[in-house]
């Protein structure tokens, strides 16, 4: 399949994983509330795309049986592309174990409904993000 990109809602214990993006000139969205994944590399496969960007930003190691939600949508940068989106589970001792990269400003484990009403988050990832709670959410 032709994809640009992958992203995930990792949630733990009612909060899910998100980022906040740098806030650099040029780059989309600067300084809003994001979640993990990014830009495809070579014919990487969706999951190995997400697996990668997971542990570059977060260093976490996964495997892709833990990428348990799966859906295809336009890419955000290019509609006529596709993009994957994933829904997952993290352990407290997978949260603990978080070694945050050198790409955006922070990370934060934010409670659902803080990033699903966040003034300051991208909007078509919060609508995701709803999207996936709404049908894995616990």
């Amino acid at each position: 399949m032709d994809f640009v990109g992958a992203k995930a809602a990792f949630f733990c214990e009612g909060r899910v994983l998100t980022c906040q993006r740098d806030d650099l000139p040029g780059l989309p969205w600067p300084g809003l509330w994001d979640l993990p994944g990014g830009g495809r590399e070579g014919s990487e496969t969706a999951e190995a795309c997400l697996l990668r960007e997971l542990s570059e930003e977060f260093g976490l190691q996964l495997g892709a049986d833990r990428l348990i939600w799966r859906r295809v949508f336009p890419s955000m940068m290019d509609a006529s592309r596709a993009s994957v989106f994933f829904g997952g589970w993290l352990s407290p001792g997978e949260v603990a174990a978080i070694r945050f990269g050198d790409e955006g400003q922070g990370w934060e484990l934010m409670p659902v409904t803080a990033f699903l009403g966040h003034g300051q988050a991208v909007p078509e990832m919060q609508r995701r993000a709803a999207i996936v709670w709404g049908e894995i959410g616990r």
